[in-house]
């Protein structure tokens, strides 16, 4: 049986408590007012104007430092391309394991995953077939799995031993 703590009646809406739930008891305007809003409006149009401008000049700063960020990305990426990489995929999963991180796709998802997000990474092999598991777990206790079938058993050492040599260079590098 159970039981609920507090009241089990839900809170009255309606024109009984609300008088502008009803259309048309709200007064019209007045003409004073009418004759009010076009200098009003004046001053809303000259402020809306400046925030518009004011948001293209910031729009503009944002856009140049995220090329800057980018342009620095790709420079990075090239002086940092000599350490190991791990790739592996098939006709509808990828992994790939750089210096950046880990990155899975699995048809048209894609997550990718920083050295300092990831809490460990877990292989495991298909005793029958050809699957190649690859998880990732988060430090928050979430864990994303890919199956990557290869073409032979033989690679599964093959894989094993890049992929623990990308994680010796670096994993241990971020703790």
């Amino acid at each position: 049986m159970e039981q609920r703590i507090g009241s089990s009646s839900q809170p009255l809406e309606g024109a009984g408590f609300d008088p502008a739930f009803v259309p048309g008891l709200t007064p019209p305007v007045s003409m004073v007012k009418r004759a009010q809003q076009p200098a009003e409006s004046e001053e809303t149009d000259a402020e809306a104007v400046e925030a518009a401008e004011a948001a293209e000049v910031a729009a503009d700063v944002v856009e140049e430092a995220a090329e800057a960020a980018d342009e620095a990305a790709v420079e990075e990426d090239e002086a940092a391309d000599d350490g190991p990489v791990f790739e592996a995929s098939d006709r509808r999963a990828r992994i790939v394991a750089d210096r950046r991180g880990v990155r899975l796709c699995l048809d048209d998802q894609e997550c990718e995953f920083r050295w300092d997000e990831i809490g460990a990474v877990e292989t495991e092999t298909a005793r029958f077939g050809k699957r190649f598991t690859v998880t990732v777990h988060t430090p928050d206790r979430r864990w994303y799995p890919i199956e990557i079938e290869a073409a032979a058993r033989s690679r599964f050492a093959e894989w094993e031993s890049r992929l623990d040599a990308v994680l010796d260079a670096y994993f241990e590098e971020s703790d």
